[in-house]
C-alpha cells in the first residue's frame, strides 16, 4: 500500500500527472457547468410549458365538477356507469361514500405547480375551497374504496384514460366532498407526463457522458504530453548521470523550447567536463613538478650542519609533502573513473569486519542487504572505508546498521566516541579539518576522509550526514538513493 501511495504521489508531483490533473478537472467542470446552464434553461421553459397546461387542465376539471355537481343526486351515478362503459374519457370519476387515502409521490416544485393552479381555479370557478389534491402512482393507487387498486379494474374503465404502459407517469386526484355521504374522485394523466420528472445536472446518463469526455480529452493529452515530457524526463537523466560522473551528450529533439534547454545543457556539460579534465592534468603537473624539488630540498637539509635548522627545515618539507600528497588524494578518490556495477555492499562490510576484528571484536553489522546496489565498487569501498576507520579510531569499536529498501540504502555507522560539538559537525567535512591535533596511527590523519566520503556519497546521488547520538558517539548516515 505504501508503495502504491508513492507512486501515486510521485506521478501527481510529476509535470504530466498535474497537467493531467488539470485538463480532467477543467473538463468536468466545464461540463458540469453547462449541463447546470442548459438544465436551469430547461426548466424554466418546462415550468412555464407546466403552467400554461395545468391552468388548460384546471377549466376542464372545474367544468367537469361543476357538471357532476349540478346533477341530481340519483342520476350522478348512472351518469358514472354510462361513462366507465364507453371508456377512453379525459377523466377517471367515481362517486365514493369515503375519503381514499392517497399514498402520495414527493412533491416537486412542476408538481406544486399543477396542484396549485388546480386548487385556485376551483376556488375561484367554483368556490370550492375543501378540495384534496394529490399527485400518485398508479401502482399502488387506490379507487372506488380503499380496498380496490386501479389495477384490478376491468381495462375499459380505466386503463385508457390512466395507464401507459410499460410507463408509470404520475397521475393527479382531486377528490371533493359533494355532501354528507359522497366525495366526488376524480383522476387524471397530465397532457404530458413526463415533464413532471424531476431533472438534475448530475443524472446517470450526464455522468456517462461527461466521464467519457473526460477519458477521451485525457487520452489525447497523455499522447501528447508524453511526446511533450519525454526530452525533458530525457534531461532529467542525463543530469544525473553527469552529476554522478557519466557524461553522454543529450539527443536534440523536440519543441523549439526543449532543443534550446537540450542544447544549451550539453554545452554546459562539456564546459564542466573540460574544467574537470584540466584540473586533473593540474594536479598531475602539480604532482610531477612538486616532487622532485622537494626531493632536492629534502637533500640538501640534511647536508646542513645546524641540527636545529637542518630539523626545522626537515619538518617543514614534511608538511609540505603532506600537503600535496592530501591534495592529491583528495582529487584522484573523489574522481574515480569506473564503471557501474552490481556491489555486494554487505560482502564488502563483511570483508571490512573480518579485517578490524583480528585481534578483538571492534566491528558488528547488523541488517540485510535486499538488492545489489548499483554503484563504483573502488569508490563506494573507499567511503566506507573512511567512515568506519574513522569510527573505530575515536570511538575504538563501532557498530553498522543496514536499512534497504526499495528506493534507497542507507547505512549508519555508529561509535561510542566523544562525539562532535553541534557547532563544528559542518566544519568536519572541509579538507584538512581535524577533530584533535593528534592523529599519529589514523589512516586519515590528515582530514580528508569526511570530504572524499561525502564527494564520492554525492557523486552517487546521495549525502554523508554526521550527528550526535543522545546519550553517547557519534552516528555517520549514508545514504544512497536506488535509481
Amino acid at each position: 500500500m505504501n508503495s502504491i501511495n508513492q507512486r501515486i504521489k510521485r506521478w501527481s508531483n510529476s509535470l504530466t500527472g498535474q497537467i493531467l490533473i488539470i485538463m480532467a478537472l477543467g473538463v468536468a467542470s466545464a461540463q458540469f457547468i453547462s449541463s447546470t446552464i442548459w438544465l436551469r434553461q430547461l426548466n424554466s421553459d418546462t415550468e412555464k410549458n407546466v403552467l400554461e397546461v395545468s391552468r388548460h387542465m384546471s377549466y376542464r376539471i372545474a367544468s367537469t365538477v361543476s357538471y357532476f355537481t349540478s346533477l341530481p343526486r340519483n342520476y350522478r351515478h348512472i351518469v358514472i356507469d354510462q361513462l366507465q362503459s364507453m371508456g377512453g374519457t379525459r377523466f377517471f370519476v367515481t362517486l365514493n361514500r369515503e375519503e381514499i387515502r392517497i399514498n402520495e409521490l414527493h412533491d416537486s416544485p412542476l408538481m406544486d405547480i399543477v396542484k396549485n393552479q388546480v386548487e385556485s381555479t376551483l376556488v375561484k370557478q367554483l368556490g370550492i375551497h375543501n378540495a384534496k389534491i394529490a399527485f400518485s402512482s398508479p401502482d399502488d393507487l387506490h379507487v372506488i374504496n380503499n380496498h380496490t387498486l386501479l389495477t384490478d379494474l376491468p381495462e375499459r374503465w380505466g386503463n385508457h384514460s390512466l395507464l401507459v404502459k410499460p410507463l408509470t407517469p404520475p397521475i393527479i386526484i382531486i377528490q371533493i366532498p359533494i355532501n354528507d355521504k359522497d366525495w366526488l374522485y376524480l383522476a387524471s394523466l397530465m397532457p404530458d407526463p413526463y415533464f413532471l420528472d424531476g431533472t438534475s445536472a448530475l443524472t446517470g446518463e450526464r455522468l456517462f457522458t461527461m466521464t467519457v469526455s473526460v477519458i477521451t480529452v485525457l487520452l489525447l493529452s497523455l499522447l501528447i504530453l508524453r511526446r511533450v515530457t519525454r526530452p525533458l524526463a530525457m534531461l532529467a537523466r542525463a543530469a544525473e548521470r553527469f552529476g554522478q560522473g557519466d557524461s553522454k551528450p543529450l539527443k536534440e529533439y523536440g519543441s523549439v523550447e526543449v532543443r534550446n534547454t537540450a542544447r544549451a545543457f550539453n554545452d554546459m556539460q562539456a564546459r564542466i567536463q573540460r574544467y574537470l579534465n584540466d584540473r586533473e592534468r593540474l594536479f598531475a603537473s602539480i604532482s610531477h613538478d612538486l616532487k622532485t624539488p622537494i626531493t632536492r630540498l629534502r637533500l640538501r637539509a640534511e647536508l646542513l650542519d645546524e641540527d636545529d635548522t637542518r630539523e626545522a627545515m626537515i619538518r617543514d618539507l614534511e608538511d609540505l609533502d603532506m600537503l600535496v600528497k592530501g591534495a592529491l588524494q583528495s582529487v584522484k578518490e573523489t574522481d574515480i573513473h569506473e564503471n557501474r556495477v552490481e556491489l555486494d555492499i554487505l560482502r564488502m562490510l563483511k570483508d571490512m569486519q573480518s579485517t578490524a576484528n583480528l585481534s578483538t571484536e571492534k566491528l558488528t553489522i547488523s541488517g540485510q542487504l535486499n538488492h545489489p546496489y548499483i554503484g563504483k565498487p573502488l569508490a563506494i569501498k573507499r567511503c566506507l572505508g573512511n567512515l568506519i576507520d574513522n569510527a573505530l579510531y575515536y570511538g575504538a569499536t563501532a557498530t553498522v546498521l543496514i536499512e534497504d529498501s526499495e528506493n534507497d540504502l542507507c547505512i549508519r555507522i555508529c561509535d561510542q566516541g566523544p562525539g562532535i560539538p553541534s557547532e563544528q559537525i559542518d566544519k568536519m567535512f572541509q579538507p584538512y579539518t581535524r577533530l584533535t591535533p593528534d592523529h599519529s596511527g589514523h589512516p586519515g590523519g590528515m582530514g580528508l576522509g569526511l570530504s572524499i566520503a561525502r564527494n564520492i556519497a554525492r557523486a552517487h546521488g546521495g549525502e554523508v550526514v554526521l550527528s550526535n547520538l543522545p546519550e553517547k558517539g557519534l552516528e555517520a548516515r549514508l545514504w544512497l538513493p536506488r535509481h
